[in-house]
């Protein structure tokens, strides 16, 4: 994504704009994790890797706090989420 916001908001319905801005707030914090833990994976500095993957760790309690405020938002998400984590532990229990 590297920080181009990729929806026309002004095509987004008013009772869904926060929505979308925290899904977008999820969607760069992983790609922000994703790109420096192949940062970390590159270097052979370990001050430099240790220093990435920090940062990579608290991007991650990012991605918690935007999910946990999406999920207050979107009860519909909420209840997916739940569905589809019931069903990976069901397909794992076989």
């Amino acid at each position: 994504m590297l920080s181009k916001i990729p929806i026309d908001f002004s095509k987004v319905a008013a009772e869904d704009v926060n929505k979308e801005i925290l899904r977008l707030g999820i969607i760069a914090e992983l790609d922000a994790i994703s790109l420096y833990e192949q940062m970390a994976a590159l270097t052979d500095n370990v001050e430099v890797k240790r220093v990435l993957l920090d940062v990579a760790k608290e991007e991650k309690t990012h991605v918690g706090e935007f999910q946990t405020l999406l999920l207050k938002e979107d009860e519909q998400q909420d209840y997916e989420l739940k569905m589809g984590k019931r069903e990976v532990e069901e397909k794992l229990e076989k």
